[in-house]
C-alpha cells in the first residue's frame, strides 16, 4: 500500500529517519512534504529523494498532505500547532512527546483523526518498533513498513511503552561500561568494541526470534549454574542494580504521566 502524500511539520532527526525509511525501496509515499525549518536536513532529503518537497511554510505541509506528522518539540508544540488550519477528517499523527491527547486536539481545533506515536531512530532502516494510540489500521500499516507497530488499547499501555523506550541510553551505557572496563583491564578499545557490539546484537536477535522463550527463561538459560553469567547477574542484583533500574522506570513513568518533576 502506498500513501499519496505525507507531510512533516518539523524537520528534525526523527523526521529524517522516517523519510529515509518511507522512501527506501519500495517507497511508501509518492510525495513527502517537509517543513523549511532545519534547512540543512530538509535540503539534504530533497537532494537525495525526488519525492521530497520542501514546503514554503508549515501550513503548506498540512494543505498538501493526506497524513500529517507533527514532529516538533513539546516546548514549542502549542504555538506551532495553534497557528495551523487542519481539514475535517484529516489524519494527524502526533510525535510530540509527553503531551496529552486532549491538549493536542484543543490546539488543532478541528475534527481530525488524531493518532499518537513514538517512532525510534531505527525506522530509517525499517527496523524500528513504534507504539501508537489509539489502534489505527492505516497508521499501523505505515509503521509496520518501518519495522513493527504496537497498537496500544489505552493511554496506560502507551505511557508504559514510552517509559520502556527511555532504556535506549542505558543500554548503550552498559555497553560503554563493559568496554571501558575491558580497556582498563588491558584490552585495546577497538577490540573491546568489536566484541561487545556483536555480542549485544546477538542477544537482542535471540530475544526477538519467533517463538522464543520468555526473557526470564532466556536469563536462566544463559546463567549456567555456578557459571560466570550467574555470578554477574547475582552480584548486580545484590548490589541493587536491578532494583535501581525498576526505580528509574517508575520515575520516568511518573514524569510521563505528569506525576513527577
Amino acid at each position: 500500500m502506498m500513501i499519496n502524500s505525507i507531510g512533516f511539520v518539523g524537520t528534525g532527526a526523527i523526521t529524517e529517519a522516517m523519510v529515509r525509511g518511507l522512501l527506501a525501496a519500495p517507497a511508501y509515499a509518492s510525495e513527502i512534504h517537509v517543513s523549511p525549518r532545519s534547512a540543512h536536513i530538509a535540503a539534504t532529503l530533497a537532494q537525495e529523494f525526488s519525492a521530497v518537497r520542501i514546503a514554503g511554510n508549515n501550513q503548506t505541509v498540512v494543505d498538501r498532505s493526506d497524513m500529517v506528522f507533527l514532529a516538533i518539540r513539546p516546548q514549542i508544540a502549542e504555538e506551532v500547532v495553534r497557528a495551523l488550519s487542519f481539514r475535517t477528517g484529516q489524519v494527524v499523527v502526533s510525535l510530540v512527546a509527553a503531551t496529552e491527547r486532549q491538549a493536542l486536539l484543543d490546539w488543532i481545533g478541528a475534527d481530525v483523526h488524531l493518532v499518537q506515536a513514538i517512532p525510534l531512530p531505527f525506522v530509517a532502516q525499517r527496523q524500528g518498533v513504534t507504539a501508537i494510540l489509539p489502534p489505527d489500521a492505516a497508521v499501523a500499516a505505515l509503521f509496520d513498513t518501518l519495522g513493527t507497530a504496537v497498537q496500544c488499547q489505552s493511554k496506560k499501555e502507551y505511557d508504559l511503552l514510552a517509559a520502556a523506550s527511555a532504556m535506549m541510553s542505558t543500554y548503550f551505557g552498559i555497553m560503554e561500561t563493559v568496554a571501558v572496563w575491558l580497556e582498563k583491564s588491558g584490552l585495546e578499545r577497538p577490540k573491546a568494541n568489536a566484541y561487545i557490539a556483536p555480542l549485544f546484537a546477538s542477544l537482542a536477535q535471540k530475544a526477538n526470534s519467533p517463538g522464543t522463550e520468555p526473557f526470564s527463561a532466556l536469563s536462566r538459560e544463559f546463567a549456567t549454574k555456578g557459571g560466570l553469567n550467574e555470578q554477574v547477574l547475582s552480584d548486580v542484583d545484590k548490589k541493587g542494580g536491578l532494583a535501581a533500574l525498576t526505580a528509574a522506570l517508575d520515575g520516568v513513568l511518573a514524569r510521563i504521566e505528569g506525576r513527577g518533576s
